[in-house]
């Protein structure tokens, strides 16, 4: 009996080896989820950004997504980014909340608007319940809604990769005044931080996209009041020039923004006047590098095809302020 089960155990350990070198040869996946969002039939995209939004209607809310609704018919929007701070001033309070009606479902009525709404979280959510937003539950109430941590969507001729940014930043560990950040699912920090970078290094290098386009809550490059991120430049931004990513869309400062790099190809834009704004609150930045600054509520939009990639931003009556385009050969020259 003893000679059967060592024979037996002899079976198992040679696949057990075997996989065990399988697994040290080949290289992690990238641990982001990723989700799939397919293009108009010409390969086409359109899309609208808004961030910072919600507050049940106030400070021109409802104004804003009353715009968004028309300039989403207009464009024929697939999709809308939310670039975070979904609900002031503290997030959720659990998944029942009425914020959730109040500021989203309730406000974003036009028909344009029915569509899927990819969500990162901001500081502010991170006051409240993060599991609540992050529940199925939510998707259940409204078809909408969509956010996860750091993820993928991947539309064919562009992936976009949606970085949660809040365990980034220091002060809000270090010196959380009065507030109460949930922690829970990130911790130890540091470990989060260090595998997100990994992870997301990993997925630009293996993406085969025409355009990279990474969403996070936080600036990297900003003149507005929060001004840079310091921990983005330093651990975020090597990883986005080293992968030749295309664009930086955030919110966080309450504004419509667009720096360029000098070093690289990315622009930087932000898209945090969903709501509430801070009217002259600006700082100074090189005017070979700032090619826009509004501080006012509004929103953007993005439309990409395989060549070319068109920015617009619009205030709160619809009004175009500005505009950028640019655009690539059709098949690589490598």
């Amino acid at each position: 009996m003893a000679s059967f089960t060592n024979k037996l155990s002899s079976l198992f350990l040679i696949p057990a080896v075997i996989l065990s070198f399988l697994c040290m040869a080949v290289p992690s996946i990238a641990d982001l989820q990723r989700l799939e969002h397919a293009a108009k039939a010409d390969g086409s995209l359109s899309l609208l950004v808004v961030g910072d939004w919600g507050r049940r209607g106030a400070y021109n809310q409802s104004k804003v997504a009353f715009q968004m609704g028309k300039i989403g018919e207009k464009l024929d929007i697939d999709f809308v980014i939310s670039t975070g701070d979904n609900f002031y001033d503290d997030g959720l309070t659990g998944i029942d909340d009425p914020a959730f009606h109040e500021s989203f479902t309730k406000i974003y009525t036009a028909p344009s608007l029915q569509k899927q709404w990819y969500h990162v979280l901001g500081n502010h959510d991170y006051r409240g319940d993060v599991e609540a937003q992050l529940s199925d539950y939510l998707t259940k109430l409204d078809n909408r809604w969509i956010c996860l941590r750091s993820y993928i969507v991947n539309a064919e001729i562009v992936e976009f990769f949606f970085i949660d940014t809040t365990p980034f930043v220091k002060k809000y560990v270090t010196d959380p005044e009065d507030h109460v950040y949930d922690w829970s699912g990130v911790l130890p920090r540091k470990q989060y931080i260090s595998n997100l970078l990994k992870d997301l290094d990993l997925a630009l290098k293996q993406s085969s996209a025409k355009w990279k386009i990474v969403v996070g809550h936080h600036t990297i490059r900003s003149a507005g009041h929060h001004g840079d991120t310091q921990e983005l430049v330093s651990h975020l931004l090597p990883i986005l020039q080293i992968n030749q990513v295309d664009l930086y869309i955030n919110g966080h400062d309450h504004c419509l923004e667009h720096i360029s790099s000098p070093d690289s190809p990315i622009q930087f834009l932000t898209s945090g006047g969903g709501s509430k704004a801070w009217k002259g609150d600006v700082n100074w930045w090189n005017p070979d590098q700032m090619k826009f600054y509004y501080d006012g509520q509004g929103f953007m939009s993005v439309q990409i095809k395989q060549t070319q990639l068109d920015i617009d931003f619009y205030d709160i009556f619809g009004n175009v302020l500005h505009n950028w385009t640019t655009s690539k050969h059709l098949h690589s020259t490598m």
